[in-house]
């Protein structure tokens, strides 16, 4: 082997050594975007209605048991707002949305007029819809009218009364006219025959209907607990200023 070549393998030798004491170190990896930190969104400042809340309704539509069917829409409006820790959470104007569960009309003979009806949403001014479970709970704005039962059924008053006394001056009308024509015994055939009359009008006619007129007082009574989005809670009412040229 000559000096030129045992010299050359040396330095091979010597090359590959330091190769293996040297440690490789490894690329820092570049995260990527799935192994990102997620972004933590806000909680939403949410305002609870608690159940049990009464809140005065204005009806915006007629109602009457003479033409209403059950599932017939019903709209009314907030007639005030509703405060809850000094904070608005029901605008005044807010519409309330609901529908009509059962109607009936008045009987011939027997069985009143009723209307029971349930507000399904709310609908805020800047449209924010939540929903909701509602019943009327009172109807001051009408007369003749009373609350049948819990679920919030409205029923007509008795006329059974009205119907008595359309019966009896009937009998007073027809005892007249038989006494002017044939004297006593006339009286007393003639109160039997109007008596007779005035019970058939009023068997043939029916019960009085229950009718809400537009713009009736409700009162509503939630249901159940509803929670609302704070920041999408507006007023109804925004002033606009624009500056004069």
């Amino acid at each position: 082997m000559t000096l030129r070549a045992a010299t050359a393998w040396v330095a091979l030798l010597g090359g590959i050594a330091a190769a293996q004491m040297t440690p490789t170190s490894a690329p820092t990896p570049t995260p990527t975007p799935d192994q990102a930190a997620p972004a933590v969104d806000a909680a939403k400042p949410m305002l609870i209605i608690p159940a049990g809340t009464r809140v005065p309704l204005s009806l915006k539509q007629a109602i009457s048991t003479k033409t209403a069917r059950d599932g017939d829409p019903v709209y009314a409006e907030t007639a005030f707002p509703f405060v809850v820790n000094e904070r608005v959470v029901i605008p005044a104007g807010t519409y309330i949305q609901g529908k009509i569960e059962r109607a009936q009309r008045g009987g011939h003979v027997k069985g009143r007029a009723e209307v029971l009806i349930h507000f399904t949403s709310m609908i805020y001014p800047n449209g924010y819809t939540v929903l909701l479970g509602g019943s009327v709970e009172n109807t001051p704005g009408t007369e003749k009218t009373s609350m049948k039962d819990s679920e919030g059924t409205i029923r007509q008053d008795s006329d059974a009364a009205k119907k008595a006394r359309e019966a009896a001056g009937g009998a007073t009308t027809g005892a007249v006219i038989g006494a002017i024509t044939n004297g006593g015994k006339g009286a007393g055939i003639g109160a039997g025959i109007g008596g007779v009359a005035g019970l058939a009008v009023g068997m043939l006619s029916r019960g009085a209907d229950v009718r809400l007129e537009p713009g009736t007082s409700i009162e509503m009574e939630i249901q159940r607990e509803v929670q609302v989005d704070a920041s999408r809670i507006s007023s109804r009412h925004e002033v606009i200023v624009r500056n004069s040229d």
